[in-house]
């Protein structure tokens, strides 16, 4: 499970103007569609090119729950390419992205200072910038860890410096033990 990956989708896929097919005939008929045949499907689903006719011509209507899963994760991947786009484009470009979180927030500063980690819930609305460097590397195929750098970066500018207006002498943002992480375009 990848929470900033999945979080970044989960903030595209609020966009959608219409809800993705429900059942599973609608779902097969829909993915047949757009892979042009019931082989690719089939393989895509590692499934039988006749497991696929089947659900395409509703004889079968109950899918075993992994290839439930794997039939709702490949339809939403697919599900309005741009509207997505276009959600995508508007954060990077001039909406942003917001990032309402519940972690432990800490930084390393000059001694003298109060850097100790403590449980934060910030709601930041980060500049487009920030939301192109997450929205780059999620595409890129980053990791969480990676996801996770990029967005203690962006908290680090935003929240902590406020855009360079004070504590300009914090070196690293420590962003751990997150019980919560929510995105908003």
């Amino acid at each position: 499970m990848s929470m900033f990956g999945d979080g970044l989708e989960h903030a595209v896929r609020k966009s959608f103007t219409r809800p993705a097919p429900k059942s599973a005939g609608a779902r097969m008929r829909y993915l047949v569609k757009q892979l042009k045949g019931t082989r690719a499907v089939a393989d895509l689903l590692r499934v039988s090119q006749r497991t696929v006719e089947r659900y395409v011509k509703n004889q079968i209507r109950n899918p075993r729950p992994d290839l439930a899963a794997r039939m709702e994760r490949e339809v939403t991947r697919r599900w309005q390419p741009q509207i997505r786009a276009r959600a995508r484009e508007r954060a990077v470009t001039t909406g942003g992205i917001v990032v309402d979180t519940r972690a432990r927030l800490g930084y390393t500063a000059p001694i003298g200072t109060t850097d100790q980690d403590r449980i934060r819930h910030l709601t930041v609305a980060l500049p487009p910038q920030h939301a192109a460097r997450l929205f780059d590397a999620h595409q890129q195929g980053a990791d969480d860890q990676r996801l996770r750098e990029i967005t203690a970066e962006a908290l680090k500018e935003v929240y902590f410096q406020d855009n360079g207006r004070r504590a300009g002498q914090l070196e690293e943002i420590r962003f751990t033990d997150i019980e919560h992480l929510d995105f908003e375009l």
